[in-house]
């Protein structure tokens, strides 16, 4: 059986995906679904580093710019659309690249993971939700299901909760049914590029992005936002550099502080990433010192594994 193609693209936030993604995206008649729980939120553009019309080249780019900020996203949301998107991209006879740092996006789609949506019976998630203590429900994970708290940020109260529930309804542990979905073959002839660098110098790439985005404006953008009626206790406001920015301009801390916040919580973020990535199986890891950091070399060794697995 011919499966379909698929490639993934992926890696620690601030590594250089997305001026690649384009280059591969070029080179193989791509289109790109953007695998980031931020970029599908319509005025969030600085503090997601989401790519700009002029940077895409004219290639089509899914689920970014879809949301208002006071609407929740998760999951199952992500993989529905996603699946939506791939079917247009086969249609016109191109190859989906998922690309972005959500591994749990990239892995639903990637072996198609089934995610047991709950009976109906919502009245403990409401329960849950009635006093969203973050480092509370975090304690309660880590209690019942310790590998699902490890992965799970604590500020995550959404996930958490889901945790929560899942272990409630079924008496399982979400980490373990998750495990066996992975176990599962993927349906898609699919390549799982992870573009990494030594991680002094994915922090360096990091701290200058944070210092970049501050330059650009991202205090306004969050002051904009918060004008807009957005709070700290939506999904959309939990992203990197909102949630800080948030509780600088309600006072809590000045803006010094707020930055260095952003930097320190966004190395973190990128190390769970690769821990994360690293539990992955069948996955090719681009390190970029091993080409000199050139573009044409990392992509010419994407092409040859990609021509290796018949896909291009």
């Amino acid at each position: 059986m011919n499966r379909p193609k698929l490639i993934v693209l992926t890696g620690p936030t601030a590594v250089g995906k997305t001026a690649l993604s384009i280059s591969l995206a070029r080179a193989v008649g791509g289109e790109i679904i953007s695998a980031d729980s931020m970029q599908v939120y319509r005025g969030m553009d600085i503090g997601s580093a989401k790519i700009r019309p002029d940077e895409m080249q004219g290639i089509p780019h899914y689920l970014i710019d879809i949301l208002d900020p006071r609407e929740a996203f998760d999951i199952v949301q992500f993989q529905k659309l996603a699946r939506e998107a791939m079917e247009k991209i086969y249609a016109a006879g191109h190859i989906p690249i998922l690309t972005g740092g959500t591994g749990f996006y990239i892995q639903s789609v990637v072996y198609d993971i089934d995610f047991a949506q709950d009976d109906g019976d919502t009245a403990y998630r409401r329960t849950l939700e009635a006093d969203p203590d973050p480092e509370k429900l975090h304690r309660m994970l880590e209690e019942v299901d310790p590998q699902s708290a490890s992965m799970i940020h604590a500020n995550n109260i959404k996930r958490t909760i889901r945790a929560l529930e899942f272990y409630h309804q079924t008496g399982r542990r979400i980490s373990e049914h998750n495990a066996m979905e992975r176990e599962k073959e993927s349906p898609y002839n699919f390549a799982y590029f992870v573009l990494n660098d030594d991680r002094a110098r994915v922090y360096e790439r990091i701290d200058a992005r944070v210092d970049q985005m501050m330059e650009e404006g991202l205090e306004e953008e969050v002051l904009r936002l918060r004008d807009a009626g957005m709070t700290p206790d939506m999904v959309s406001m939990k992203g990197l550099g909102y949630a800080e920015l948030l509780h600088y301009l309600d006072g809590e801390y000045p803006l010094p502080e707020a930055v260095r916040l952003i930097k320190r919580n966004t190395r973190h973020f990128a190390k769970r990433q690769i821990t994360w990535f690293k539990r992955e199986k069948e996955v090719t890891w681009i390190d970029r010192g091993r080409y000199g950091d050139d573009e044409q070399k990392i992509l010419a060794a994407m092409l040859e594994g990609l021509r290796e697995k018949g896909i291009i």
